[in-house]
């Protein structure tokens, strides 16, 4: 097949989406989840009320990164294509991906996808979709040295970081990042950093670490103690006697906005102590740079946990950070299981999950009230709605009853 000349960067898609509908609607809607949304976002099924947060699930972000691919194999139907890594943080949609013939890249990583291929195998004739989360600078820089097509599904919200950062780095302020260093999104951000020759960042987990950086900021931290705790998380050559004096703060768009919001004001409150207050304005910059979706999914799942339910079920990847965050907040209300798909609960006695905080799954014994109960549902920005009803589908079977027939819908 023959293609007419396009350009380097592809960010618009391919004006394919009737063609791909079917496909999507097949591997990830769901019209139970919109009978129930439908139906004030509640499910009676015998003993068991289903709550589902307002907002959950696919964001624009997310639907625009899963379309571009999907449209992308679909114009493509005869190249290689491959991703940088996995496009979000969701086995589901990863593995459809593989299905379709599309194959993973080692450029990144940070991707725990297994039959991954080097960088050296992408030619001319290859199509490359770079991921929602971004890819670091100068493997772009690699890529399109290739000479290959490139498809770039990073989400508008990302760009945004990106673009402030470049700033600070322009104007000669440190960005310090709120997130992990090893996410994928994280390692774009910082190096979009690196581009300025005097561009310096430093990366930041929680209000624990931030408060290691006030803490030298005030001088009661040592220079190599600094240094140790953050080895891994700064820039190259990395001063903090000199790279701390002037800071802007910034996030991955995933994070726990209060935590971001707190750590801004750490680094502000650090910055006045040391300068006084009318210095410190000239040395501190601040913008919020958590996504709306990521805002209104935690926003919701608050909402939910403090009406009342007895325990809450979340829903997506171990490796989401924001789904991870979703869970950290409903933990604090009640009991809280962070599951990756239906094929975690085991029985109303069992159930694998991964608990705020850990890197790990256990099991839990028990985890399914007797009697009446009102369960909570969320799920995270990467998880299809179909997978969101297996995991409605699979607790109300544990618990003894059948979805009512006429919510169910065709998909169920």
């Amino acid at each position: 097949m023959s293609y007419e000349p396009m350009e380097a960067i592809i960010r618009r898609g391919f004006g394919l989406k009737e063609e791909i509908k079917p496909l999507l609607d097949e591997s990830y809607h769901s019209s139970l989840i919109e009978q129930i949304k439908a139906s004030q976002y509640v499910l009676e099924a015998g003993d068991l009320t289903i709550c589902l947060a307002r907002e959950f699930g696919f964001c624009y972000g997310v639907d625009r990164a899963v379309d571009l691919a999907y449209e992308t194999r679909k114009r493509f139907p005869d190249r290689k294509i491959y991703l940088t890594s996995e496009i979000i943080h969701n086995p589901r949609v990863n593995h459809k991906l593989r299905e379709l013939g599309i194959e993973f890249l080692d450029g990144n990583k940070s991707s725990s996808m297994p039959g991954a291929f080097s960088i050296d195998r992408v030619t001319s004739e290859d199509v490359v979709l770079i991921p929602a989360f971004g890819t670091p600078a100068h493997e772009l820089e690699l890529l399109k040295s290739r000479g290959c097509i490139l498809v770039d599904t990073t989400c508008g919200s990302v760009m945004a970081v990106w673009r402030r950062v470049e700033q600070y780095a322009r104007d000669g302020f440190t960005s310090v990042i709120h997130g992990k260093y090893h996410h994928e999104e994280t390692r774009a951000t910082s190096s979009r950093v690196s581009q300025y020759p005097s561009g310096k960042f430093l990366v930041v987990r929680d209000k624990e670490q931030a408060e290691s950086v006030c803490g030298f900021m005030r001088g009661v931290k040592s220079r190599e103690s600094f240094l140790e705790e953050f080895r891994e998380a700064a820039s190259a050559g990395f001063d903090p006697e000199e790279d701390l004096q002037r800071v802007g703060c910034a996030n991955q768009t995933t994070m726990l906005s209060s935590e971001s919001l707190e750590i801004a004001e750490m680094m502000k409150a650090a910055l006045r102590d040391r300068y006084g207050e009318e210095e410190a304005g000239k040395r501190f910059r601040h913008f919020d740079t958590i996504c709306s979706a990521t805002q209104d999914r935690q926003d919701a799942v608050l909402e939910l946990a403090r009406a009342g339910v007895d325990l809450m079920v979340v829903v997506g990847g171990y490796n989401s950070s924001n789904t991870g965050h979703l869970c950290e907040i409903s933990s604090q209300y009640c009991p809280a299981y962070h599951v990756r798909d239906a094929e975690e609960i085991v029985s109303r006695d069992e159930i694998r999950y991964k608990p705020s905080g850990h890197s790990e799954a256990i099991v839990a014994r028990n985890w399914l009230p007797r009697g009446k109960a009102r369960i909570g549902i969320t799920a995270g920005a990467s998880t299809p709605n179909r997978v969101i009803e297996e995991v409605i589908c699979k607790i109300t079977s544990c618990a003894g009853y059948e979805v009512p027939g006429d919510v169910r819908g065709v998909d169920s």
